[in-house]
C-alpha cells in the first residue's frame, strides 16, 4: 500500500528573537569571530582550498534543538584523528559555536557545517607537519535535498558508472571534501534527466551519493550498504529506529542489479531526513510512488525530530560572547 508522506507542523517562530542585524541570511565563525555568512572568507593558500585537505560535519537544528550534536562532534574528532589534523577548540567550545551561530540568525530550523582545514605551512615549505590547522563554521536556514512539498513525488536517481574514491586511497569514514567523483556523477545524472546520483565501489556495489546514504527494499528485506561509505548520522538514526521497531535490516552488499529490482528505495541525509526515490535511470521503482516502508520510516524519523529526542535545546536569550562578534 502506498502512503503519502506526513510532516510534523513546525513550531511557530513567535518566541524566537529576530536575527541580529546583518545575520538574516546566515552566519559564519571565522578566525574566532562570528560574521554574516556573505562576509566569510578563507585564505587562498589554505590547503583546505588548494588540496581539499579538510573535513567537516553537517549538523541540523529543528524546532530550536540541535540534533545529535554530541554524536556529530565525536565523529568530527574521529575525522581529525584519522587525518592527523588538530582541532583548536574543545568539544564544549564547538557546541557553543554551533549554538551561537543559530542564535544570531534567529533560525528555528538550521543547517550548520563545522569545518577543519589543514591551514598552510611556512612559505616555501611543503611539510604538512608545519601547518597550523584552522576551524571554521557556518549556519544557514535548514536545507533540503528536495523540498517537502515535492518529496511525495520522490527523486529520480542515476546509477553512475564512475567509482567512488577507493578506501585504500581516502578513508570513507572521514567526512571529507573529495567530491569530484560525485560532482562529475551529478553532471552525468543531469544529462540523463535525473536529479541525483549514486556511485559504486571497486567491487561494483552501490556505495553512496553526494551527502546521502541509500536504502532499498529488495526481496522484502530492507537493505543498505555496509562498507565503502560514510556512516551517515541519519543512516544511524534509521538503523536505530528499525531496531526499536523490530524491523529487520540487512547491512551488506547492494548491487546495481538488486537496486534495479527493489520495490522501494530511499535516501537518508541531514538535508531532509528520509527522501524517497521513485525512479532509477528512467524506470519507475514499483508504482512510482513512495512505498509503505519508506512512509513508515519517514514518519518515525520526523516524529523523533519533532518530539525533541536527541535534541540539544538552544537558549535564544543567551547572547554570544562579545569577543566573537564583529567589532
Amino acid at each position: 500500500m502506498t502512503r503519502h508522506l506526513l510532516w510534523p507542523a513546525p513550531e511557530p517562530d513567535a518566541d524566537t528573537p529576530a536575527a541580529l542585524p546583518g545575520f538574516d541570511k546566515g552566519a559564519a565563525f571565522v578566525d574566532g569571530r562570528i560574521v554574516p555568512i556573505e562576509e566569510a572568507r578563507i585564505p587562498l593558500l589554505d590547503w583546505g582550498f588548494l588540496r581539499s585537505d579538510a573535513f567537516q560535519e553537517t549538523v541540523s537544528a529543528w524546532n530550536g534543538r540541535v540534533f545529535r550534536i554530541h554524536d556529530h562532534i565525536a565523529r568530527f574528532r574521529r575525522s581529525a584523528e584519522r587525518l592527523r589534523m588538530p582541532v583548536r577548540h574543545d568539544d564544549a567550545e564547538i557546541r557553543d559555536i554551533i549554538h551561537a551561530l543559530v542564535r544570531v540568525c534567529g533560525f528555528r530550523h538550521a543547517y550548520v557545517q563545522i569545518i577543519n582545514t589543514r591551514g598552510r605551512p611556512p612559505v616555501g615549505s611543503r611539510d604538512l607537519r608545519l601547518c597550523e590547522s584552522r576551524f571554521q563554521a557556518f549556519c544557514m536556514s535548514y536545507m533540503w535535498l528536495k523540498p517537502p512539498e515535492l518529496q511525495d513525488q520522490g527523486m529520480s536517481l542515476h546509477v553512475s558508472p564512475r567509482l567512488r574514491v577507493p578506501p585504500a586511497s581516502v578513508d570513507p569514514m572521514v567526512k571529507h571534501y573529495h567530491w569530484l567523483d560525485f560532482e562529475m556523477g551529478l553532471l552525468d545524472a543531469y544529462d540523463a534527466g535525473c536529479e541525483t546520483v549514486v556511485l559504486c565501489d571497486g567491487d561494483g556495489n552501490v556505495a553512496e551519493g553526494p551527502g546521502f546514504n541509500i536504502f532499498a527494499v529488495v526481496d522484502g528485506m530492507l537493505t543498505t550498504p555496509a562498507q565503502n561509505m560514510l556512516d551517515g548520522m541519519t543512516r544511524r538514526t534509521l538503523l536505530e529506529i528499525c531496531r526499536d521497531r523490530g524491523i529487520p535490516v540487512s547491512e551488506g552488499a547492494l548491487s546495481p542489479e538488486m537496486l534495479g529490482r527493489a520495490t522501494e528505495v530511499f535516501l537518508t541525509t541531514t538535508a531532509g531526513g528520509v527522501v524517497p526515490v521513485t525512479s532509477i535511470d528512467g524506470r519507475a521503482v514499483a508504482n512510482g510512488r513512495p512505498g509503505h516502508m519508506t512512509a513508515q520510516l519517514h514518519a518515525a524519523y520526523w516524529q523523533m525530530r519533532d518530539s525533541g529526542v536527541a535534541g540539544d535545546p538552544i537558549d535564544y536569550a543567551a547572547p554570544p560572547p562579545p569577543d566573537w562578534l564583529p567589532r
